[in-house]
This record gives C-alpha cells, structure tokens and sequence, in this order.
C-alpha cells in the first residue's frame, strides 16, 4: 500500500499545531466542512489519499476547539494531555481486544487493573474498592451505580426469605414479588439527567428518582431529615438507593458538608438497608487538590465519600485523557459481577483470576481499551503535578466569579447562604470563593442581553460557554477542565468578551 499513516499523522499534527486558539469553528469553515459532505455513499471510492486530503482540508476546519483551545468551557469536554494522546494513538494501532482477563496473551487487562488502582491512590479513596472498571461516561457508569443498588437491596430481602437468586438471575418483576419489594426509590438532589436515564435502563424507572433538598434556596444539599423518613419506608417494602451529588452539574456544588454528613447517611443507610452511590462527574478530582488552605474547603466537601457503596466520575474532564472516559468503583466486586457476567459462554472464560474480565463487570462486551491513556496520564504527572492542573482550573473558576461578583452589569449565581459554605462547627479558613470548583453560573442582569447572552458569547468565536436555566430565567455557565489553562491570560480574556457583550448591547 502507498498511502502511510505515519505521513499522515505528521500532516495532522502540523495542522493541529498550527491550529487557531478559537474556541469555535468561523460560519464559513463550518458551512464548507457541511457542504464537502457526500450526499450519499460513491459506487467507487475516493482512494485513501484523496480521502485523508477530504479529511484534513474540509472537515477539520469545522470541528470545535476542546483540544487545541483553552477557552472552550462547554459540556466539561476537558482537553487532551500530550501523553494521553500519544496513549490514544497506541491504543489505535495496535486495537487491543479489552474484554477477557488473559494475562498470558495480552498485558492491557493487567494495564486497565493497575490504572484503576491508581486512580483510587490518586483520589485518596483508600482500600475495598475491588469492584472497578472504566466506563464510556458518567451515564453508563450510573446505570452501574443503580444496578449494583437494585442488586444489592433487593437480594437482601431475597435472602431473608430464604431465595438465593438475585435480581440478576430472576428479572426485576419475579425479584420484586419473591421479595415483597413494592417499590425502589433513588432519592437524591438536582440528580444529573443521566441518573433518571440509568433508573429508566435497569427498571426503576424515571419516576422513582425523588429530590429531597435541604430548602428552595439550597436546592443542592441533601436534607438528612427526609432522607431518614424515606429510608423508613423500608418497613413497608419499599427500599432505597441513595444517589449523592458530589459536584452538581449546574452550579458545581456539593450535596453533602461533609464527613459528618457522610457518615450519619452511611448509618441510615446501613439501618435500612439502602445502598449509598455517588454521583461525582465533575467533582471526584477535587479530593486530589494540593493539601493547602486555599482548597481546603473543597476537599473537606468531599470528605467521606469513601464510606459510599459506588463512586463514579468522568476521566475525560478534569484529567483530559480523550473522549470517552468513565470509571465506576464499587466495595461489592461480587454484586457487580452478579448482575454483568456473561453466562454460558465458555468462549469468554478467563479462568480463576484476581483481575474480573471486563465484559463481566460492566454493560460492554466490546470496549476500546480506555485505561492506557489514563495510565499514562497518571504515570507521567503523578500526584503532585496532577494536583496543579487541577488547582489552575479552580483558580480560574474563581477569578471569573471575582469578576462577575464585582460586576454592576452581571449576576454570579446562586447566591449562597452562609450555611451552605460550611457547618459552623467545621473549622476552615476564610478564602474566597472556597466552595467554588470548576463550574460559574451567571447571568446579565439586562433581560435584553440576558435573553442572547449566550448567543452574543459564542458568536465572538473567542470562547464558548453553555446555556442554561436558573431559577426558570435564561442563565450562562462557564465549565473549566483543561490543562491548557493560564489563570491571568484566560481571565482576561473572559473578562474582555463579557464586557465588550456589554459594550455592543445594542
């Protein structure tokens, strides 16, 4: 064959260094990418050299700017570590088939175990997390989190009356009447849109997620008091997941203050027989924050997260190894494996092993092998210098809301009561903007501006941001996950597009 890949690869390089710093593609290069397109499939192929031309001339030019820009700061798209893209050309070329513990053929099963081992060291999560494997996102690793819940609470009560099959082997319908379970509830607060996706995939169904926040004004927080009285109705058959927001996708707060609030969910939980998940996508990697005052409440945010029965969190954000990657821990290796094991079939058997296969421990049977950028990632940076790209990306997020809190013309949202800072009988120093970790919610207190806000931003093609709602008004959102970032010249750079917004108002 003439054509090369590696002749390729260096042309894409060069393109993708030579790239511009905008966060969006212009309107010319984005209609031209969408009118290079073919209207159907050619009889006679172009070739691959005409292809790879078809490639690099017409629809790169129309991507957005995730990677090669530090001012994207939509859908918490993280960017891409340099070793974590070399990881991802590896993982291309030699297309390892990631789904059957077979050390004595193939060393990415022992990759993927040592990776997620090391996320828990990095995540200071410490031991029992055997149950752990890489997911495509927060979405499928949350159908894990309620799976292993149903899984758990219901085969209790199958086991108090004497059946050993769980939910798993007997479907949810015969599981539920064998065990006198009348319903599973998944309480929780502001639950991420992908938490009433899993609940409808293993049978819940979307309606069995109830919020149960602390007050209107922080509709966040968990309310403890509720939750007790929920949990109570496990007297009456209906039994509980308990879903936690470490990291809200709106506003970026937490649902929980802390350890103390951990540890009384865990007893409830353990008194009713619930199972605990945590949903933390855009907040796990703040446990990794450097040990200083300046983060101090965040991670004491955190504290106790570890007491959970499931963790899940996004890869692909705040540590920029490429799309898509999720990684789901749970304490209870043998409920996961109960309810995602392939049966009957001798072809995929590893034999006894102290790695599960992947395709037994999570919903892909055919998987791209995620953990070797992560690997690599974690292997190159380390502790320390993780917990610096990490702080860079909260030091911006403060520095905007600095900004936006100052501002005559802007709202820095929510407002936050004292009591959802910190517990009064936490002590913790006085920083500002100490709850603040990488999402800024906004908006322009002209309705006018307010209405476009979002659009007049984009529109600049200097940076990107998401449109929301708050409250039920219009609002804007800043998400910070790339290592790309330098704190002075992107605050800068924000605060000269939200001004000049200002400036052309008319």
């Amino acid at each position: 064959m003439s054509f090369s890949v590696s002749s390729s690869y260096e042309k894409l390089r060069t393109i993708v260094d030579a790239t511009s710093n905008d966060a969006l593609p212009s309107p010319a290069a984005l209609l031209k990418a969408t009118n290079s397109l073919p209207a159907s499939l050619p009889a006679k192929g172009l070739g691959e050299a005409a292809t790879e031309a078809h490639l690099l001339s017409d629809i790169i030019p129309g991507f957005n700017g995730p990677k090669t820009s530090s001012n994207y700061y939509g859908f918490v798209t993280g960017g891409v570590l340099p070793i974590a893209e070399v990881a991802d050309n590896i993982v291309t070329a030699f297309d390892q088939n990631v789904q059957v513990h077979l050390p004595d053929q193939s060393v990415s099963t022992v990759v993927e175990d040592r990776a997620s081992s090391m996320l828990v060291e990095l995540l200071n999560l410490g031991s029992g997390w055997n149950g752990r494997t890489f997911t495509a996102g927060a979405t499928g690793a949350n159908i894990l989190g309620l799976a292993c819940g149903r899984e758990a609470v219901i085969t209790t009560r199958l086991k108090a009356a004497g059946i050993e099959e769980g939910v798993g082997e007997l479907g949810l319908l015969a599981a539920c009447l064998k065990a006198g379970v009348k319903e599973v509830q998944v309480l929780t607060t502001m639950g991420h849109s992908s938490l009433y996706k899993a609940a409808s995939v293993v049978g819940l169904g979307r309606a069995s997620v109830k919020d149960i926040p602390v007050s209107a004004d922080e509709p966040w927080r968990l309310d403890l008091r509720t939750l007790e009285h929920e949990l109570r109705r496990s007297k009456e058959g209906v039994l509980s997941i308990v879903a936690i927001s470490a990291g809200e996708v709106n506003t970026g707060m937490f649902a929980t203050n802390g350890l103390d609030d951990m540890r009384r969910i865990r007893e409830l939980c353990d008194e009713f027989g619930a199972w605990v998940h945590v949903d933390a996508a855009f907040g796990l990697f703040a446990r990794s924050l450097p040990e200083t005052d300046e983060f101090e409440i965040l991670r004491s945010k955190l504290s106790g997260i570890e007491l959970a029965d499931s963790i899940t969190s996004d890869c692909h954000k705040m540590l920029n190894v490429p799309y898509d990657c999720g990684i789901f821990f749970t304490r209870s290796a043998d409920t996961l494996s109960s309810i995602f094991q392939n049966p009957n079939a001798a072809y995929l058997a590893s034999g006894p092993a102290s790695i599960h296969s992947p395709l037994n421990v999570g919903l892909e049977n055919s998987r791209r092998f995620r953990a070797l950028p992560v690997y690599a990632v974690l292997l190159a940076y380390g502790k320390y210098e993780l917990a610096e790209i990490f702080a860079r990306q909260v030091r911006l997020a403060r520095a905007v809301s600095k900004f936006l809190r100052d501002s005559e013309e802007y709202e820095l949202l929510p407002t936050v009561p004292k009591s959802a800072t910190h517990k009064e009988n936490i002590s913790v120093p006085n920083i500002e903007f100490g709850d603040t970790h990488i999402i800024v919610l906004f908006r322009a207190k002209d309705e006018d501006v307010n209405t476009e806000l979002v659009k007049r931003i984009n529109a600049t093609r200097k940076m990107y941001v998401s449109g929301t709602r708050w409250e039920g008004r219009p609002a804007c959102r800043i998400a910070i996950s790339t290592w790309r970032i330098d704190v002075n010249r992107d605050t800068n750079l924000i605060k000269e597009v939200l001004k000049s917004i200002l400036e052309n108002r008319g």
